[in-house]
């Protein structure tokens, strides 16, 4: 009874001693397996930070707007007699473009004409028999004063005609005709638009805290997608006096040359002005950053000794950093980061202090300080 009781309780031992081990074995592996897991190598994108020449400048956008500019209209409604003009057209000052119908009011000057001589006459008249107290003084004083009222009415007149022949008040380009021959049109109605396109404006806004580095004369350089990869030179003619106290922005005026008039009034345009010296700065491409509450990071990848193979290892280690400006994908680096460091650009969000790191440098972020995107 006794060798039966002791055999099974060794069995039971080997047994539990069985599953036990099993279990460890089991759990050594898993442990093997996590630390294996937790120590593995994550794929980075890396760039070697550089020193480059920076030209600190205020870039805005505005809007072209011609030296002058007007939309014709006459001054008084008639119907369109004849149209000297062409859409398109560039003209002089002075040109006559549109003439309205004016034959009433020729008439109407004429029968004035002839009035003007029969007072004229008879205040001649008057002057001789006042002589012989054939006529009153009052009687040549009133002949005096129509005679004047009808010459002022002859002048009222040739200004109703002027105001029925429409002409170019300067130099310019027209656009398109918007009335036809025939057609009546009332005071104010847009006949044409006439723009001078050279020189143009470009009117935009800088912040306040940008007025001290702007000045009249500056130079500016102005770029529009209707012309791409194509600069435009100017420079600003004048500054706005006062700030609007709601954006806190400056209206700035620039003048640029059209000559071949290729720029339109209206258009959009971008555009750049340099201030101060050039700078030398170390750049990184904008996503090597992190920006957090506490300040800005980078990873930097260093040299980790070598492995069982005999390759190199590198890790990540968090460098705090203070950034300046920023220009295109490029932020210079005022403190932190030094020429040469290897910097992560791409797959830092899987990154912590110290982590082991691949280097893969297959795809890599852009880096240009003057990207131009493109529709795809």
């Amino acid at each position: 009874m006794i060798k039966r009781m002791i055999i099974m309780l060794v069995l039971c031992v080997l047994v539990l001693g069985g599953v036990f081990g099993f279990k460890m074995f089991g759990m050594t592996k898993m442990m093997k397996g996590m630390a294996a897991m937790g120590h593995q190598a994550e794929t980075v994108a890396t760039v070697k930070a550089t020193t480059q020449p920076w030209q600190s400048e205020i870039k805005a956008v505005g809007t072209l707007r011609a030296a002058k500019g007007a939309d014709l209209s006459p001054e008084t409604g008639g119907i369109v007699e004849n149209v000297f003009m062409e859409s398109g057209q560039d003209v002089e000052e002075g040109t006559v473009l549109f003439q309205l119908r004016s034959g009433d009011d020729i008439a109407k000057l004429q029968a004035l004409v002839a009035q003007v001589r029969l007072a004229e006459l008879t205040v001649a008249r008057d002057k001789t028999l006042i002589q012989t107290q054939a006529v009153s003084q009052a009687t040549l004083d009133a002949d005096i004063a129509g005679l004047e009222n009808l010459k002022a009415q002859i002048e009222a007149q040739n200004v109703v005609l002027q105001k029925k022949t429409i002409v170019a008040p300067f130099a310019g380009r027209l656009g398109l005709r918007q009335v036809d021959v025939g057609q009546f049109v009332a005071a104010g109605t847009a006949m044409v638009t006439l723009q001078q396109l050279d020189p143009l404006f470009l009117d935009f806004f800088v912040p306040q805290q940008d007025l001290g580095k702007v000045h009249v004369g500056q130079k500016v350089a102005v770029r529009t997608d209707a012309f791409e990869g194509r600069l435009f030179e100017g420079e600003i003619e004048a500054i706005g006096v006062k700030v609007d106290d709601k954006t806190r922005n400056v209206e700035v005026r620039a003048v640029l040359k059209n000559q071949d008039k290729a720029l339109r009034p209206g258009m959009f345009a971008t555009m750049t002005i340099e201030t101060g010296a050039p700078q030398s700065f170390v750049t990184l491409p904008q996503t090597a950053i992190t920006f957090n509450p506490y300040g800005s990071t980078v990873y930097s990848v260093k040299e980790d000794g070598v492995d069982d193979t005999g390759a190199s290892k590198k890790k990540a280690m968090m460098m705090f950093v203070e950034t300046g400006a920023a220009r295109g994908d490029q932020v210079a680096i005022i403190k932190g980061v030094v020429a040469g460091d290897e910097i992560v650009t791409a797959g830092q969000l899987k990154l912590r202090n110290g982590s082991s790191v691949v280097v893969n440098n297959t795809t890599l972020p852009t880096n240009d300080e003057n990207p131009s995107p493109k529709d795809r």
